[in-house]
């Protein structure tokens, strides 16, 4: 057991009149404020009865109240379930209760997402100025903070399990990576439901320095933060990165701006080039839900120089490339595997899978990549069949189960496509029983999915490829796109 002061009391101590947080309309909130807000929101939670323990969802955009009300349940120590926005009711639904969840705190505008059997929690009401008596809150590094919920190959999402020690380590391998300077400002525009938004949290307080609040990737704002506020940091996928060379335009970033930390799925080379030529110092990363966010990261010494590569794991990780259980030599692809403090302990209610996943500590990712002869990772695949759109993960079997239960359909086959803007979208190849129409067919997916997973494009056909084992061979899917 290894227990320490809550991180943002302990930073509010040190640094209380440090800006914590600036909103895109330019109001801040100290590490002070911001202390005080998250102690008058657990205290309005623990009013509505969550307790310690508690399994709590929060349904949330980006805003401020969704920040306090991270701070706000990690001092109540509940277990925290942070959902996609974007998810269908249905989806909602089914995590809430997989994870065994007792209370909503939501935002009203997605109010309809949730059934009425649960405590609903407004993150709006409530006063963050209260009058407070002084309190110390700890935290122990082996307790859950975190279920957040990924996709899942057999069609079901599973919750996996993070720590406060999950979080602490990844926030000091990154900090021991990309280094830490007393004006850093980071930028936060991904949501702070997936782990990569959430990690910024974290590393915000744990290092003193302000966090760039934005509800969404307005192209614009950010642009103007970058230029004009002294924003050094930002996190990025693919297609953001993208939108961003194209507003800089013939312009440069100011010189202050040291990271533009890339992930969300290997990027592709000509958007890697031009981030060079327009010198924006890209460091890609690898990593996932399973540790917490980065797991291996470029260096600043080699951000133009290993264009393509991941880098080397981060203090103290360890990552192997692996065939038969057996380590393989550089240049040579394999599944990755990955050890160190960061790694989840396993998966909520998924014993089976745990074990199968976790094994000696280390766990199978699914990816695949190769060292390089020195050292350094490239990540050649991602999870077998994963459709990255967007920077969200797409798991073709969960879109084809849910395709599997229109009652015209007889089978269904998604595979991912190409998309200059998305990186990849998913399109559906399906054997009808009866006729349907291809609206109908979209229609009935915007109602069981989120709309970034729904088919983009169908394909009919009499049979789709199966082994004698009758598993979907979605390679010879994939292959028919390129025909």
């Amino acid at each position: 057991m290894t227990t320490m002061i809550n991180w943002l009391e302990k930073r509010a101590d040190l640094s209380p009149n440090t800006d914590a947080v600036k909103l895109s309309d330019g109001t801040t909130y100290s590490f002070s404020e911001l202390y005080h807000h998250a102690r008058s929101m657990a205290l309005q939670l623990k009013q509505e009865g969550i307790k310690s323990g508690d399994h709590v969802s929060v349904i949330s955009p980006n805003h401020y109240r969704f920040l306090v009300t991270i701070h706000a349940l990690n001092l109540i120590g509940a277990v925290s379930f942070l959902m996609n926005i974007r998810l269908s009711s249905a989806e909602i639904a089914f995590q809430l209760q997989d994870g065994d969840v007792s209370a909503v705190i939501l935002d009203q505008r997605y109010e309809n997402l949730v059934g009425d059997d649960l405590n609903v929690i407004d993150i709006h009401s409530g006063n963050l100025d209260q009058p407070l008596e002084q309190k110390s809150h700890s935290m122990d590094l082996d307790d859950l903070s975190h279920v957040i919920y990924t996709s899942g190959t057999t069609g079901q999402p599973k919750g996996v399990e993070l720590t406060y020690g999950n979080h602490w380590w990844n926030a000091n391998g990154s900090a021991l990576n990309l280094g830490l300077y007393a004006h850093d400002r980071w930028l936060l525009s991904l949501p702070m439901f997936h782990v990569g938004g959430l990690s910024i949290v974290y590393r915000s307080v744990i290092y003193g320095i302000p966090l760039h609040l934005h509800e969404s990737f307005d192209v614009e704002a950010i642009h103007d933060d970058i230029m004009n506020q002294g924003v050094t940091i930002m996190s990025v996928v693919s297609v953001m990165l993208d939108q961003l060379l194209e507003r800089l335009g013939n312009d440069y970033y100011p010189e202050q701006f040291r990271c533009m930390l890339l992930g969300g799925g290997p990027a592709p080379k000509p958007l890697l080039t031009r981030a060079r030529d327009k010198h924006v110092p890209v460091y890609q990363t690898y990593g996932m839900t399973e540790t917490a966010s980065q797991f291996c990261t470029l260096d600043d010494q080699n951000a133009f120089d290993k264009l393509g590569a991941a880098g080397k794991p981060l203090f103290p990780n360890q990552l192997d490339i692996v065939q038969d259980d057996e380590s393989l030599p550089a240049q040579q692809v394999g599944e990755i595997v990955v050890h160190g403090p960061s790694v989840t302990k396993g998966y909520y209610k998924r014993p089976d899978e745990t074990a199968d996943k976790l094994q000696n500590g280390w766990l199978k990712t699914g990816d695949l990549g190769y060292f390089d002869k020195d050292g350094f990772l490239y990540v050649v695949d991602r999870r077998k069949d994963l459709i990255i759109s967007g920077g969200e993960n797409v798991y073709p079997a969960e879109i084809e189960s849910v395709l599997k239960g229109h009652p015209h359909i007889a089978d269904a086959g998604v595979v991912g496509q190409k998309n200059e803007r998305w990186g990849e979208v998913p399109v559906a190849f399906i054997v009808e029983r009866e006729p349907v129409d291809e609206q109908e067919l979209t229609t009935y997916c915007q109602n069981h999915l989120a709309n970034y997973k729904v088919p983009k494009t169908w394909y009919k056909t009499d049979e789709l490829p199966r082994n004698a084992a009758k598993k979907l061979l979605r390679h010879q899917l994939q292959a028919r796109l390129e025909e």
